[in-house]
């Protein structure tokens, strides 16, 4: 299990956790929130080892394989598919040693590997990785593409399935479903729900969260409180803490009124005086309750619209792609003042597409695009953030783009909404994080006051609160609105209506997001089951072949053993059989051994240095024909 006691840990100046107390039994599912900046990731740097606490103990197995997900990705040539392998560390060791087995020529070391492998599954490596990446939305032909041909936000998709690859015993994920679609947000939720470690789960979004988590860690005030169940059931108790709490501190202030209220009247007369000490220290030691707090930093709302033309825009048999390449086709849509549109659709099939047709930033290949007169887009995608210029300001954007007429103190109240306040309206953009600049490019498009919002993943990098905020203020837009988002709270609390973008077509969508969940299982298994039944003949074809060729293997080395004791056994009396054969020639080589009187001697000599050579030409011959049958065994296959 995951342990803490009495953990304290510090980043400059700042106090993160102070004696902070928490287990998380193995096979648990645990999400971790808290605002920004309160430990969160810090807590993960902690269990990787990459920061020490100041004060306390940590304590987990030493066992434990802890995946995460790295956040930078080495160029690279090796392949995708061979990038997410690489994550399952035992299978790499299990094949770098049959590489050098291999070499060596080390049949029972090459069968003992081979029957690792196939305990961890390693045959079906190859399968599971590629399973990995589509539930990702990679497509298939792009599984051997190199690393470093993958835009960043691929990449972290890699980086991801990576994690996912190893067999861990806990997994740390930090808001994982950045950068994907709702597609592989639905996929990646029934795999982690299925993942048998220990996860902690880093997460803005609140479906995911109930989905996934069964308990959630609370970071506040440099503590960890621990939560049953998803982030639903965290909110209500949660709520029902804080109103305990309200109602205790009001209480506490009441009675800290009244003491005062006692010292201040009686604490100059004598006959008083002791009661009025005894108060000052029940007043000192006095536990303070702290105010309950559940506001937002965030607040705003969109202006009316001036204009609502109806219809505001109009698709007739509409032709998109790129270059001269049809991406979607016979489009026919109309949007009119109140439309809430959702679009939905598999990885790949044209939703941001569809989304750059209705903002402009795409030509029509055919058909029409009418605007109705006073149309003003407000279109939000993540290529936005990238345009943001670093030496400006909050302030200075808002002016210099949106509302050149407005004063800097009303552009600061404005900005206070989104929580840019004091001195932040006035800082240059350049170090702001992601989600900072997510936020200013929210900000900017409010302040535009469109009557038409074309939102592409809007939420990436918001945290809930701002998330919150954002669905309050949608529900209470008044223009019309078209939103991609795998946030399905978001889709589900401010869209009427969702479009199905699939098959080069868009067409209306008549069930809701479980229908969709469902829909899009049914179209997966579908487009599986073939290349399912493919790669499962291949896995067991290979499998099976590895199998014969660790047996033959295994089977010419038990051959090769009592030939090899035989070829040892043969060269020691080889051995020993020359050297008879050398002192016999010595002896017949001395001048006495043909004396008369030594006939009985000589003749004793040349019979044992007939029979000496007989033996010997035998021996040699019987070496000569192991050898050969040695040689004819190495060079069978599976030897090599």
């Amino acid at each position: 299990m995951l342990i803490l006691r009495e953990l304290s840990l510090q980043r400059g100046t700042q106090p993160l956790f102070d004696q902070v107390d928490l287990t998380v039994y193995p096979g648990q599912r645990v999400g971790l929130t808290g605002a920004n900046g309160t430990g969160k990731s810090s807590l993960f740097a902690l269990i990787r080892g990459e920061l020490h606490p100041d004060r306390g103990e940590l304590e987990m197995p030493p066992r434990w394989v802890v995946a995460h997900v790295a956040q930078e990705t080495p160029g690279s040539d090796i392949s995708a598919l061979d990038h997410v392998l690489e994550g399952d560390g035992e299978l790499m060791d299990i094949q770098r040693r049959l590489v050098q087995a291999q070499s060596r020529g080390d049949g029972a070391e090459i069968a003992q590997l081979h029957a690792r492998l196939d305990a961890v599954d390693g045959y079906s490596a190859r399968a599971r990785a590629a399973q990995l990446l589509a539930g990702l939305g990679f497509a298939q032909e792009r599984l051997e593409d190199p690393v470093t041909s993958f835009s960043g936000g691929w990449r972290v998709r890699l980086n991801l399935a990576r994690a996912l690859m190893a067999r861990s015993d806990l997994l740390l994920l930090d808001e994982p479903t950045n950068h994907l679609d709702l597609d592989a947000v639905i996929w990646l939720e029934q795999w982690l729900k299925a993942y048998p470690g220990t996860l902690l789960l880093v997460s803005h979004d609140r479906d995911f969260l109930d989905s996934v988590v069964e308990q959630v860690a609370y970071i506040e005030n440099r503590d960890i409180h621990l939560y049953s169940g998803g982030y639903t059931a965290f909110e209500q108790q949660r709520a029902a803490q804080l109103t305990l709490q309200q109602a205790a501190f009001v209480k506490q202030q009441r009675q800290i009124e009244h003491l005062e209220s006692f010292i201040n009247r009686f604490k100059a007369k004598a006959t008083k005086a002791r009661q009025a000490q005894s108060r000052v220290k029940a007043l000192e030691k006095l536990e303070r309750i702290a105010p309950a707090h559940m506001d937002s930093p965030f607040s705003f709302q969109f202006p009316e619209p001036k204009k609502l033309p109806n219809p505001l825009l109009r698709l007739d048999k509409a032709v998109v792609g790129y270059g001269q390449t049809p991406i979607l086709a016979g489009l026919g849509l109309v949007i009119q003042p109140g439309t809430r549109l959702g679009l939905l659709g598999p990885n790949g099939a044209g939703k941001s597409t569809l989304i750059k047709l209705l903002a402009g930033e795409l030509q029509l290949l055919e058909g029409k695009r009418e605007e109705g007169q006073g149309l003003t887009v407000g279109y939000f995608a993540q290529h936005q953030l990238e345009q943001l210029r670093p030496e400006w300001s909050p302030v200075e954007h808002l002016q210099k783009k949106i509302d050149p007429q407005a004063g800097e103190q009303e552009l600061r109240d404005f900005l206070g909404g989104f929580d840019f306040r004091g001195d932040k309206a006035l800082e240059p953009v350049a170090p702001f994080s992601g989600g900072e600049k997510a936020r200013l490019a929210l900000a900017m498009l409010v302040r535009a006051a469109p009557n038409l919002l074309l939102l592409d993943e809007p939420t990436n990098h918001l945290d809930l609160e701002m998330r919150h905020a954002l669905t309050l203020a949608l529900q209470e837009y008044q223009g019309a609105m078209v939103l991609v988002s795998h946030d399905r709270h978001l889709l589900r609390t401010t869209t009427d209506e969702f479009l199905l973008v699939e098959g080069a077509r868009a067409r209306p969508f008549a069930g809701d997001l479980e229908d969709y969940r469902q829909w899009l299982a049914e179209r997966n298994r579908a487009l599986q089951a073939p290349r399912d039944r493919g790669e499962a003949g291949q896995a067991a074809a290979r499998k099976d072949r590895k199998r014969q060729e660790a047996e033959k293997r295994n089977q010419l080395a038990q051959r090769r053993r009592p030939l090899e004791r035989r070829l040892k056994e043969l060269e020691r009396a080889l051995e020993k059989l020359e050297g008879e054969a050398r002192e016999l020639q010595a002896a017949l080589a001395q001048p006495d051994i043909y004396d008369e009187s030594a006939k009985g001697r000589l003749k004793e000599l040349l019979l044992r240095q007939s029979r000496v050579a007989g033996d010997l030409e035998y021996t040699e011959e019987q070496w000569l024909k192991l050898q050969e049958q040695l040689e004819a065994l190495a060079a069978q296959p599976g030897q090599q």
